[in-house]
């Protein structure tokens, strides 16, 4: 009785924290990985800062968002439309910005996804094989979920893997034996005057505090039938969500820095960390690695793909049907961008690196407008902006500009 009572407080809080989740399997993607595998490998935990500061400006939009959707009953998009003089134009960008930047990352991560998952059959069986075949069949998969799902159910496969991911960065933490000294003597904060370094802020920037989060933040939140009432539930939800970006991130930079960092070892390719690795914790590491990356990635490609209809129905203000013939017909052409990385000869971690600086240069877009929304007494009544949270605000449009700014040194 106790184990069912146990279990049952876990599924029970697990649904309360459904939008969190939902963000967490979009936000932790192999272009996460690769970031913080990266950054670690190369300067240690010298960059923690940038993720620290990435998560908690992460969870003070995450609130505002949801708190705005909660008492307009409208979702991102539709509000910035209507609120504002140039609201028109100022929504169709952030839509296309952000599903051009989503769709380079879709081609990235199924670029990564079929080279891992090659190398884990190579690892069991012997066998290679193509790249083709196994995004064919990821495609296959993913979009007959696409066909007869509901939110509820990619609520669930996404638990699913956020909870594989998780446990699989963890067990590999504990396998390979990091230094923990080393560890702990990078946390000193700095920028490393070398080439490369502002990308990796911008990039680690683009990938946690993500424009494109808290824009789906508001439609999750909408899809959960929250009100005002919830405010205190939605703002629990966005810590838990904020707080597992900010754990599992750090643990995937921990890792790198602790083993590759002190070894003298660069990381460029996301397979790279699978032979880099191995040697440490053996094939039994390398497999479960896979299968963390992995499952970091096809928690990323269901939003990536539901993005560009629920942005269609936030900024039209149309009822959300998965079923819809719309929706079926954006949702296919997203998939297909999954076969993109097959005819590029820029390699997938590249083009996850150049789409997440992308997204950071979108961040003042999306931080701006919801510091003039939440603060709009006509708009809001009493559960307007408080002090501490304006404060919050201020400091993420300050934060959005700095590294839009390391984004456009880098691309530039």
């Amino acid at each position: 009785m106790k184990k069912n009572t146990l279990f049952k407080k876990i599924l029970l809080g697990l649904s309360a924290v459904g939008p969190g989740l939902f963000l967490i399997g979009y936000n932790i993607g192999t272009g996460s990985v690769t970031t913080m595998a990266k950054s670690g490998a190369i300067y240690g935990m010298t960059l923690f800062w940038a993720l620290l500061l990435s998560c908690i400006f992460t969870y003070i939009l995450m609130v505002a968002y949801g708190q705005v959707t909660l008492v307009t009953g409208h979702t991102a998009l539709y509000n910035i439309k209507t609120q504002f003089t140039y609201g028109k134009i100022l929504a169709l960008y952030i839509m296309t910005a952000i599903i051009i930047g989503e769709l380079l990352a879709l081609m990235g991560i199924m670029g990564i996804v079929s080279d891992l998952l090659q190398e884990g059959i190579r690892l069991i069986s012997g066998n290679v094989v193509s790249s083709f075949l196994i995004i064919l069949i990821l495609v296959v998969c993913m979009y007959t979920l696409l066909w007869f799902g509901r939110y509820q159910h990619f609520e669930k496969i996404l638990t699913f893997f956020v909870i594989l991911m998780g446990l699989c960065f963890v067990i590999v933490f504990f396998m390979v034996k990091p230094s923990f000294s080393a560890i702990i003597k990078g946390l000193v904060p700095g920028v490393p005057n070398t080439p490369g370094a502002f990308g990796l802020v911008a990039a680690m920037a683009g990938t946690t505090c993500s424009a494109a989060v808290f824009i789906i933040r508001s439609t999750v939140v909408a899809e959960k039938g929250w009100t005002i009432k919830n405010l205190k539930t939605e703002k629990k939800d966005a810590f838990v969500s904020a707080f597992m970006m900010l754990f599992l991130s750090g643990i995937i930079m921990a890792v790198s820095a602790g083993t590759l960092h002190v070894e003298g070892k660069s990381l460029e390719e996301t397979v790279e960390m699978i032979g880099l690795f191995q040697p440490l914790g053996g094939k039994a590491a390398a497999f479960i690695l896979i299968l963390g990356i992995t499952g970091a990635g096809l928690s990323t490609v269901f939003p990536i793909v539901l993005i560009a209809p629920w942005l269609v129905s936030d900024y039209t203000g149309k009822p959300r049907d998965i079923h819809s013939p719309m929706y079926r017909i954006l949702t296919f052409t997203g998939i297909l961008f999954g076969f993109g990385m097959l005819f590029l000869e820029r390699r997938p971690p590249a083009l996850m690196v150049f789409s997440q600086a992308f997204q950071a240069c979108i961040l003042p877009a999306v931080a701006i407008p919801i510091f003039i929304l939440i603060n709009r007494r006509k708009l809001m009544n009493s559960n307007s902006a408080e002090s501490k949270t304006n404060i919050g605000l201020i400091a993420v449009i300050l934060f959005s500009l700095l590294t839009t700014w390391f984004a456009l040194i880098e691309l530039f």
